[in-house]
């Protein structure tokens, strides 16, 4: 459908693609991947015609379209939401209007060529209109904007009144309506909750045409893109699988061709040895010329510099009591608003927490009141020695503007921390001349490292993290991932990343209607006892839409259940590891309590007098034993389970 042939583009003289060559066929579902700045959003611009390549061709199929969706920057006002996405219909609109012109043309020519060539014209029309999905039109419309996160309550709200993530999501139900041979989407999800997500992922895998799209979401692109394309060192390179799956087959590829190079520099010094030893030995001058026009053909391998990447772990966190924190009846309101109507939440040691729920339920609110934030009515109780630290959803908007990344650390650093903080920013990818920068001046994703890197300045027991995966790229989400995983204190977060709260999720509890109810497991354990509790399909089933095409296809429960026996194995490997650190938490606990007892003990034994009375003094002895050996026994199996836990994070 499009072919692309030895395509280059620069900027400034600097390239950014170099020699391409890339094939697009029919009903591609591709995934865009690679470092920022290595061109994803420009070839994306080229292939929609925005953009022009410097050298080379792009050839597309004869009648093909293409629609693209850029990352930000779409607004629109002056109509109603209904009537902005209806009119990305205008082509249907235009078929209906000429269908009515006929229809009153044929009361008046009643006969004769004339009216044959329109009855003609009109049964083409209809029946064009008809394969398109237009006698269904409105309720296309609705089902995008309903699976969108749009309520029919906003219909009718004129558009000037969304504010720019709502735009964004408005540019998408347009596009997704044209139905283009080849959409184009940066980062669609960005501006969507993660039931939207959900939605759009299914729309997406049963689009019938061609989709390329840059996504930081991992768990959306495995879900939607059979085919993972490379850009890395210019070129573009295809692995014919999904996201985690390329991740594999890139290390393979990636080592194969470390090999290959290190077996390609030694040939190399072999010859340049040889030369230098006999260029002026007459004897051997054919040899040495043989051995020249070897190495002149060698096409060098050329290895693009390793990939940049954060590396963090959290801080030892202060050892805190079983119950972390604990709600009762809490009642938060705005104005007449009421957003948590007396509600109840015990977080345990340990836990990892994410609050779910459609966006405006209360997420943030709650996770406000969970870090201080004033309310109404009931009651919290931190528990013993609780720590807290509260990752914003607009902290990175919080950053000093005024200030140098390191000077903007630095005012919050307590004294111990200030020899380490350039090793800190060093950590998360701030080195050299990047440490003078101002933050202004930073991009969204360094702004979002350097709030997470003032996290780590002070030890804390207690992290309540609101969206903190935004503007991460999949590989910085990776390495937050694995930090909170490994971190031994207790995690409160919300997310939209389902790849991320899966993979985090101890528990998921669900904000909704100003109340909560909480789900012992991941976000797809959630999803499963909510659709049975409320009498649905299983997850993946009875999602379909309009039955002109327009809306995604029903009848995928074979296909969906598949997927969900691949994720049982991983469900069971949660369930293990749940138990896992529940173990190692009550071990902790009895380890503190007989540590404690011990020294109280101890303590007496070495009161004046103790051993004055032997009775006491073998009792003491005898207990002081038994505590001992319990300590012991207790710090072993500790020491296996805590092995197992770092062997399996490896």
């Amino acid at each position: 459908m499009i072919h692309i042939a030895n395509l280059c583009k620069e900027f400034a003289a600097r390239p950014i693609l170099s020699g391409v060559s890339w094939h697009i066929g029919r009903k591609d579902r591709i995934g865009l991947v690679g470092e920022n700045g290595t061109g994803k959003s420009t070839l994306l611009k080229m292939l929609a015609g925005l953009a022009e390549p410097s050298s080379g061709t792009i050839r597309t199929a004869r009648g093909c379209t293409a629609g693209y969706l850029p990352q930000e920057g779409i607004t629109v006002a002056g109509r109603t939401l209904f009537a902005e996405v209806m009119s990305s219909l205008d082509e249907l609109e235009d078929m209906a209007r000429e269908m009515e012109s006929i229809g009153r043309a044929l009361e008046v020519e009643l006969s004769g060529d004339k009216h044959v060539a329109l009855l003609e014209r009109l049964g083409v029309l209809q029946e064009e209109f008809r394969t398109r999905g237009g006698y269904e039109r409105e309720a296309a419309v609705g089902y995008v904007l309903r699976g969108l996160g749009f309520l029919p309550s906003d219909w009718e709200r004129e558009c000037g009144t969304f504010s720019g993530g709502w735009q964004m999501r408005i540019a998408l139900a347009k596009l997704l309506l044209k139905r283009p041979d080849l959409l184009l989407l940066d980062e669609p999800t960005n501006h969507l909750d993660i039931e939207a997500r959900n939605w759009l992922e299914d729309y997406l895998r049963d689009y019938p045409k061609s989709v390329v799209l840059v996504s930081h979401d991992r768990y959306f692109m495995d879900q939607v893109c059979s085919r993972t394309t490379e850009i890395w060192n210019q070129t573009l390179t295809d692995y014919h699988c999904c996201y985690s799956h390329y991740l594999v087959e890139r290390e393979e590829r990636v080592a194969r061709l470390t090999e290959t190079k290190r077996r390609q520099d030694e040939e190399i010094a072999r010859m340049e040895d040889f030369i230098s030893r006999f260029r002026y030995k007459t004897d051997k001058a054919a040899l040495v010329q043989s051995r020249i026009k070897q190495l002149e053909k060698i096409e060098r391998i050329v290895m693009p510099p390793e990939r940049r990447r954060i590396h963090f772990a959290f801080p030892a966190p202060p050892r805190s009591g079983r119950v972390v924190l604990e709600m009762k009846n809490i009642t938060k309101a705005y104005g007449e608003l009421v957003v948590l109507d007396g509600i109840s939440l015990t977080i345990e040691k340990g836990e990892k927490i994410s609050l779910v729920g459609h966006n405006g339920a209360g997420k943030t609110t709650l996770m406000r009141v969970l870090a201080g934030d004033a309310f109404q009515k009931g009651e919290i109780a931190l528990g013993a020695n609780v720590v807290r630290d509260y990752f914003a959803q607009d902290q990175a908007s919080a950053l000093n503007a005024d200030r140098t990344v390191y000077e903007e650390l630095l005012a919050e650093a307590p004294y111990d921390r200030v020899p380490v903080l350039r090793d800190l920013l060093g950590a998360f990818l701030f080195s050299g001349d990047d440490v003078n920068k101002r933050v202004g001046v930073l991009s969204g994703g360094e702004k979002s490292r350097l709030a997470l890197a003032k996290m780590l300045l002070r030890p804390s027991n207690l992290l309540l993290m609101d969206e903190p995966t935004n503007h991460l790229d999949l590989f910085s989400k990776d390495v937050l991932l694995d930090a909170l995983r490994s971190f031994p204190g207790t995690v409160v977060f919300v997310s939209h990343d389902r790849y991320f709260v899966n993979g985090l999720a101890t528990r998921t509890v669900e904000v909704r209607e100003g109340g909560i109810t909480s789900f012992d497991g991941d976000y797809d354990y959630y999803l499963e006892k909510t659709r049975e509790d409320e009498g649905l399909p299983a997850m993946g089933t009875g999602r379909g839409g309009p039955a002109n095409g327009i809306g995604r296809d029903d009848g995928k429960e074979a296909r969906k259940k598949e997927r969900l026996l691949g994720r049982e194995e991983e469900k069971r490997r949660q369930r293990e590891e749940r138990a896992h650190l529940k173990r190692l938490a009550e071990l902790e606990e009895k380890i503190e309590e007989s540590e404690m007892e011990l020294a109280l003990l101890e303590q007496t034994m070495g009161e004046p007098g103790f051993y004055s009375d032997l009775d006491r003094a073998k009792s003491g002895a005898e207990t002081h034993a038994s505590l001992t050996d319990r300590i012991s026994s207790l710090y072993e199996e500790w020491e296996i389970l805590h092995s197992d836990e770092s062997s399996t994070a490896c």
